[in-house]
C-alpha cells in the first residue's frame, strides 16, 4: 500500500519508475519463494527422468492436420533449440504435401519432462488453410503424447515377451521406399503394446528403435503410476493419458492461443510457434497452476 501511495503521489517520473521496477522484482521473488516452498512442502515423486519422447500425430482435418502436425513438431524443436537441449526427430512419416502424419521427438535433458509434461493431449488449430480456395475457416487437430525416456537400468524387456514382424516400408501415397522387408513391428505380448519403425534402411536399426519405443511406453506407465500415487493432477493430466482430451486451441485469425484447462490465453501465434517467449509464458502458467492444484490437494488431505 505504501509503495502504491508513493507511486501515485510522486511527481518524479524517475522515482516512480524505480519504485515500479522494485515492486516487480519483489513480486517475482515472492513467486519464486512460493514455488520453492511448494516443492519443499509437497510430497514429490522419486522418479529420475533423463529425457522424454514426444509423439505427435495428425488427427481430424486431413492434409491440413498433417501440415499443422509438422508445425507442432517444429515448435517443440524450436523450443529445444532455445533451451540448448539435445534433441532429434525419429520415425517421421510425411504426407504428400509436406506435412507430417506422425513423428517422434526425442529430447535428452533432465528438465524436459518437468517443463513439457503438460503438453500431452489434443492441440486444435483454427485457421484458413493454404489449400482453401474460398477463405473458409477450418478446424484441425494434432495429438501429442509425452513419454518419459528410460535408461537401460530402469526398464528391461525380456526378448521372450516380444513378437517381431517385418514388412516393407512405405512412403507418402503408399509408394514403397525400398524393396526389402526393412520395416519392423514389435508387439509386447504381456501388455499388448505395439510399436513400429521404418525410418532406417537397416532392419536391425528399425528393430532397435521399435523395442526402444516399447520400453519408453512401459516406463511411461510406471511413471504415471508413481505420479498418481503422490498427486492426482486431475486438471493437468500428465503424459499420454490425456491424448484424447482437447487441451489447447491455436486461433490464427484472432492471433490467440488458449489453454482450456486453465482458461489462460496468450497472443502472437507466430512467436508461440517459434518456441519463443509466448510459449514460455504458457508453460510457466501451467506450472503455477500445477503448484496450486497440488497445494490445495495436500491441504485438503491435512484437513481430513
Amino acid at each position: 500500500m505504501e509503495l502504491k501511495s508513493i507511486t501515485n503521489d510522486s511527481g518524479d517520473s524517475d522515482l516512480r519508475k524505480m519504485i515500479e521496477e522494485e515492486t516487480r522484482r519483489l513480486n517475482k521473488t515472492l513467486a519464486e519463494i512460493q514455488e520453492n516452498a511448494v516443492e519443499i512442502i509437497l510430497p514429490g515423486n522419486n522418479v529420475l527422468i533423463d529425457g522424454i519422447v514426444m509423439e505427435v500425430a495428425g488427427g481430424v482435418g486431413g492434409l491440413e492436420a498433417m501440415l499443422f502436425c509438422k508445425e507442432i513438431l517444429e515448435m517443440y524443436s524450436n523450443y529445444c533449440e532455445s533451451q540448448g537441449w539435445d534433441h532429434h526427430i525419429d520415425d517421421c512419416e510425411k504426407s504428400s504435401l509436406g506435412g507430417v502424419r506422425r513423428a517422434s521427438l526425442t529430447i535428452n535433458h533432465s528438465e524436459a519432462f518437468d517443463r513439457l509434461k503438460f503438453e500431452g493431449g489434443v492441440h486444435r488449430v483454427q485457421r484458413v488453410p493454404k489449400t482453401e480456395k474460398f477463405g473458409r475457416l477450418q478446424t484441425s487437430t494434432v495429438s501429442v503424447a509425452v513419454l518419459p525416456k528410460p535408461s537401460e537400468v530402469v526398464i528391461t524387456v525380456d526378448p521372450k515377451d516380444l513378437k517381431i514382424d517385418t514388412f516393407r516400408a512405405g512412403g507418402a501415397g503408399g509408394q514403397h521406399v525400398n524393396t526389402t522387408d526393412s520395416a519392423v513391428r514389435v508387439t509386447h505380448i504381456p501388455s499388448g503394446l505395439v510399436a513400429e519403425s521404418q525410418s532406417q534402411r537397416s532392419q536391425t536399426m528399425n528393430r532397435q528403435n521399435a523395442i526402444a519405443a516399447i520400453r519408453t511406453r512401459l516406463f511411461g506407465i510406471e511413471v504415471e503410476k508413481q505420479l498418481s500415487s503422490t498427486h492426482s493432477s486431475r486438471k493437468l493430466q500428465v503424459g499420454s493419458k490425456s491424448r484424447s482430451e482437447k487441451i489447447r486451441t491455436y486461433n490464427f485469425s484472432q492471433d490467440r492461443i488458449t489453454d482450456h484447462r486453465i482458461n489462460f490465453s496468450v497472443h502472437n501465434v507466430h512467436e508461440f510457434m517459434d518456441g519463443d517467449r509466448q510459449m514460455e509464458i504458457m508453460l510457466e502458467q501451467l506450472q503455477q497452476e500445477s503448484y496450486r492444484d497440488r497445494l490445495d490437494e495436500f491441504l485438503a488431505k491435512l484437513g481430513h
